[in-house]
């Protein structure tokens, strides 16, 4: 299975210190899956405006390329001004609303104030929903103080909990293997 680990920033390194830590958990319990991770800060990003896919640059044809030949992913966000970052929506925006059908999806965040997990709840989940995703039920949201200087991960509750989501994202990801997938047309 290609799983495609998403950084959905293009500033900052705690969410993608959160999403590398992941990626170390899903290898213990699966060291067979195919674990990419797709940094949104390698692209060229274009403005999404409902134009033909094939009129975008090739970094955002690439990017659909890749999210259309994964099998399941895990979503990174930081949390900015209470939100998820635009660069994240407008990657949303440019994918068919078939790519991530029946899918598996994890959740992991990052902010600066324990509050901005709901944003998680109110706007990650319900795209990840009109996707039709396989979300699992738990996401880990880590907070500013759960990293020292150099962004590692000092929690071990938060290590714990990354572990719990990496154990649950397998077995929603064996899960997947016996729905029918449908065929995704290129826009």
């Amino acid at each position: 299975m290609k799983i495609l680990l998403v950084d959905g920033t293009i500033i900052g390194r705690k969410t993608g210190a959160v999403l590398e830590q992941v990626k170390t958990y899903i290898e213990e319990f699966r060291p067979e899956m195919e674990l990419e991770i797709l940094h949104l800060s390698d692209y060229e990003h274009q403005f999404v405006d409902g134009r033909p896919s094939s009129e975008y640059n090739e970094d955002m044809q690439e990017m659909v390329r890749r999210f259309n030949n994964a099998d399941g992913y895990i979503i990174a966000s930081p949390i900015f001004q209470g939100s998820i970052p635009g660069v994240l929506k407008n990657a949303f925006d440019m994918l068919h609303p078939r790519t991530m059908r029946y899918k598996p999806v994890s959740i992991v965040a990052n902010g600066g104030t324990y509050q901005h997990h709901l944003v998680i709840e109110n706007q990650l989940k319900p795209i990840l929903d009109y996707f039709r995703c396989l979300v699992t039920p738990n996401y880990v949201y880590t907070h500013t103080s759960h990293f020292d200087d150099s962004n590692s991960i000092t929690n071990e509750d938060v290590h714990d909990r990354l572990r719990e989501l990496a154990r649950v994202f397998v077995e929603y990801a064996d899960m997947s293997q016996h729905l029918s997938k449908e065929t995704i047309d290129e826009h």
